[in-house]
């Protein structure tokens, strides 16, 4: 009997509601439910007591799968959670576009049902690493250092295994995955790159010189950066969520980390079908203009 944990960390009806569908679903499937107790709380009397209500610490413990019901950033926040257990995570979308979250709520009930059958795919995602003053920090997006509290840019002078790349004189500085390729460093000029691949991209925010451009080097490389800021300090953000603050002349190093993010994923379905789905990509622009002419 497989055992799964449901993980919502938004606190949204929205989600909160297709949780308890899946609750109930998979108790139907006869699947052992855990959940944290703030979400058992929410669920109808009948499937409150047929789901366990444990701490989110536990799943590792006593779960085989987790489900995260949210978006993207619930995901991030569970894949940082899990990502020393190498729990396999599953992701139902019940926000916008859903890169991570890929399972859709309209298609939920035969997506559990198949997840139950063992029809998915499951896929490793690397993750880059960090060490903070003694903490070590995940990512499986990105990491983004930035200006603090200033419209003063930063500098940040990048080395790659000891090798000088250049001073990066900007809003600050995005190193991605290529499974955070389609978040921020997107938005900021950065290129799509396939989730397998095996690299780390350098996307600079807003640089102050126009012949900077966003860099793709060998995911082997460690990465070096020393942070110069008039203000004294600058900001250290993973995954969007989790920030700390770097002061000025620090030096943060940056590596794919050992442990990796184990994510369930559809079967007969890829990453190109993604960004056509979700990004229009490679759409067919004569799809509609089909006049003869």
């Amino acid at each position: 009997m497989k055992k799964i944990a449901l993980f919502e960390s938004t606190g949204k009806p929205e989600a909160r509601k297709w949780a308890e569908f899946a609750a109930r679903t998979l108790i139907g499937l006869n699947t052992e439910v855990y959940a944290s107790r703030e979400l058992v709380d929410y669920f109808s009397i009948d499937i409150k007591e047929k789901v366990n209500a444990c701490s989110k610490e536990e799943f590792e413990r006593l779960a085989d799968i987790v489900i995260s019901f949210g978006g993207d950033g619930t995901m991030l926040s569970a894949a940082r959670m899990f990502i020393e257990s190498g729990l396999p995570i599953m992701g139902v979308n019940v926000g916008r576009l859903g890169f991570l979250a890929e399972y859709s709520v309209e298609m939920i009930e035969q997506s559990l049902h198949a997840l139950m059958e063992g029809n998915y795919r499951l896929v490793d995602r690397s993750v880059l690493e960090t060490n903070l003053n003694g903490e070590r920090i995940y990512a499986l997006n990105d990491f983004v250092i930035e200006k603090k509290d200033s419209s003063k840019l930063i500098t940040l002078k990048a080395y790659a295994n000891g090798n000088y790349i250049g001073d990066y004189r900007a809003d600050g500085l995005i190193v991605t995955t290529p499974t955070g390729s389609s978040a921020y460093s997107l938005s900021c000029g950065g290129p799509i790159i396939a989730p397998y691949t095996e690299v780390l991209c350098l996307t600079p925010i807003s640089p102050h010189s126009l012949t900077l451009r966003p860099l793709v080097i060998p995911d082997s490389s460690e990465l070096e950066l020393k942070v110069f800021s008039q203000t004294g300090s600058a900001s250290l953000v993973a995954d969007g969520q989790l920030e700390r603050t770097i002061r000025h002349n620090d030096t943060v190093v940056f590596k794919k980390s050992q442990a990796s993010v184990k994510l369930i994923k559809p079967i007969g379905s890829s990453f190109f079908d993604l960004l056509r789905e979700k990004l229009f990509w490679a759409a067919d622009a004569t799809a509609n203009n089909k006049t003869g002419n």
